[in-house]
């Protein structure tokens, strides 16, 4: 493999260097956590007793310390189609720890939302909270030390950094993430965004718009598209933390159940030798292989928020700055809908996570060196599953199968990743270049102002937006609002497009893997609530986006001159005034827009 590519290198040792307090503590706690925490051993009989009262089977096994116990914690409910699948895994996995001579245990449930369901509705206001109360219940979860070992089953949006963020503080112990991977292809994805741009125009009916996103979402599975999803399963194969090959077989194959199985004996094998424990595995070097895949293949963009956030969790400081000069280190390799045609099932047949694993350490722009708990040697990452009689084998994969869809690092895409960093007076954003055809990756237009997503589809609607604009939604943030997802704006941003107009979207809002063609700055910081330059914009003032130069600004105009505009009331209804706290206390989305992480840190 080549040598680390030095850009890749001098982000690290910045990243370590800016992190090395937080990273001490965090570690100084977890080597207290394993020394004098809570587990097994140290239970009273009745608390012991009840930790195994109904284990059945297993009952013997664990009151007499026969092998490790496996905590399995569950974000499983049969209306999310990507966690529908793991209705089965628990029964399974406890057959696969005997196997090995272990036992498992659900541990706890955690909720799993569905954007999908939630999005341009109320209960989006909760989605990215969702991420911490998700860490809250994982820890709940695992509080009883009742094991030696941590099986997350999580596959999409806030779900896996939320499972990811409770577990480190049980970093003491070994751990993997178990996916349950995609649905079958249905109605290709250009096909679904072209019925719904025709229904935003009035030229489809909504029958023929159901009709469209049922055939698309159809069965089991993670949605095919290349959205935060199927962004998780690849950063967490990068960081170490799946089997290799494990993040896209379909679920309810043979190979799927193989994968599983793999899984649950490595993580009983890390159990009995006390190796590899979470706390260890998600160092500086795994957020950065996370942050070079997401670059490399176009991934979502709600991980310039998640990324930050689990980083956190590990004592360790990792910002946009550095996420943008990994940008223009790692070129990109792929395009997956919706920056290109196919879909992740395409991907994985063109060579998945195994090529983009080989082509990215043979560029040397991956780290090799970092402790993953799927496999001992991050190499065999660059392989792929196979059946093979009553079990799988890896084998190598070293050329793509398909270049329109996924290149080598040696001849890309694009130079670079894509994921730009644009400032100026307006405050920090983030750019998915590579989502946008590059004639529009400088937008300079008067702006019009909304305070939600409803607004702008209206104005749409009545003709208010037909010329060059820079649309403005605000007072999105995650103090604001929780900081939804804006899809509503997609659909008919992208009709005012196809006619001709310039175009762009800025907001502290978040857009997600399913950003698109029009040039956007999204996550906006400061965010609008507090008096955020968002605020000071009037209606007509000309935005300058531009992607090339890095630039977010208002022109020809003394924003300190004004008076910032008065926040919406915060929302209720569909449960948001419950999350008043997480709102009230929300950090910037730079910081993973988390006020769990920064009382957290107060205290240590």
């Amino acid at each position: 493999m080549a040598r680390l590519d030095p850009r890749i290198a001098a982000v690290t040792d910045r990243i370590i260097e800016k992190s090395r307090p937080g990273r001490e503590a965090y570690l100084s706690l977890m080597k207290e956590e394993g020394e004098r925490g809570i587990d097994r051993k140290a239970l009273s009989c009745g608390n012991f007793a009840h930790g195994f009262a109904a284990a059945g089977d297993d009952k013997k096994a664990i009151r007499t310390f026969a092998g490790p116990n496996l905590g399995i914690v569950t974000a499983f409910n049969d209306m999310l189609s990507a966690h529908a699948p793991y209705y089965r895994y628990p029964e399974q996995m406890k057959v696969f720890a005997r196997e090995a001579g272990a036992t498992a245990q659900v541990a706890g449930g955690v909720p799993a939302m569905c954007d999908g369901v939630t999005q341009g509705q109320p209960g989006m206001d909760l989605s990215l909270f969702s991420r911490d109360t998700i860490a809250l219940g994982t820890a709940i979860a695992l509080s009883h030390g009742m094991f030696e070992g941590i099986a997350m089953l999580g596959i999409c949006d806030k779900i896996v950094p939320g499972l990811l963020i409770g577990a480190l503080r049980f970093g003491h112990l070994p751990a993997l993430l178990i996916p349950a991977g995609p649905m079958p292809s249905g109605l290709a994805n250009k096909e679904k965004q072209r019925v719904r741009q025709l229904y935003a125009e009035g030229k489809a009916t909504k029958e023929e718009l159901l009709a469209a996103e049922s055939a698309s979402y159809h069965g089991q599975g993670t949605c095919t598209f290349y959205g935060t999803a199927n962004s998780n399963q690849m950063m967490m194969e990068l960081m170490g933390l799946h089997i290799p090959g494990a993040a896209f077989a379909n679920p309810g194959t043979k190979l799927r159940q193989h994968l599983t199985r793999a899984a649950v004996h490595r993580l009983v094998e890390l159990a009995k030798d006390k190796r590899r424990p979470l706390g260890e595995v998600v160092d500086e070097r795994a957020i950065v292989n996370a942050a070079v895949g997401l670059l490399a293949t176009g991934g979502s963009t709600n991980h310039a928020i998640h990324l930050p956030a689990i980083a956190r969790a590990a004592g360790i400081l990792f910002d946009w700055d550095d996420l943008a000069e990994l940008s223009h280190a790692v070129p990109l390799i792929a395009r997956v809908y919706p920056n290109g045609s196919g879909d992740v099932n395409d991907f994985h047949h063109a060579g998945g996570m195994a090529f983009t694993t080989h082509t990215l350490l043979e560029e040397g722009l991956l780290h090799q060196n970092i402790c993953a708990a799927g496999n001992d040697d991050f190499s065999t990452y660059a392989t792929t599953p196979v059946e093979a009689g009553e079990g799988i084998e890896w084998q190598p994969v070293r050329e793509s199968g398909d270049e329109s869809l996924l290149r080598p690092a040696s001849a890309p895409f694009q130079p670079d990743g894509g994921m730009r960093l644009v400032t100026g007076n307006l405050g920090r954003g983030c750019f998915k270049t590579s989502a946008v055809d590059s004639d529009r990756w400088t937008i300079e237009a008067p702006c019009r102002i909304f305070e939600d997503q409803r607004q702008v589809v209206e104005a749409f609607e009545a003709g208010e937006l037909d010329g060059d604009v820079v649309v403005v939604v605000r007072f999105q943030g995650p103090r604001a609002n929780g900081m939804p997802e804006l899809h509503k704006l997609t659909p008919p941003l992208g009709v005012l497009q196809d006619r001709g107009h310039r175009v762009a979207l800025v907001t502290d809002g978040r857009m997600s893997g399913a950003s698109g063609k029009v040039p956007a700055a999204i996550h906006v910081s400061p965010e609008a609530k507090g008096g955020g330059p968002l605020s000071l914009l009037r209606d007509g003032d000309r935005v300058r986006l531009c992607g090339n130069e890095g630039l977010l600004e208002a022109l020809d105009v003394d924003l300190s001159s004004r008076s910032p505009a008065q926040a919406p009331p915060p929302p209720v209804g569909t449960g948001r005034e419950l999350f008043a706290l997480f709102r009230e206390t929300a950090d910037e989305a730079e910081r993973g827009g988390s006020g769990m992480l920064a009382a957290m840190e107060a205290i240590l």
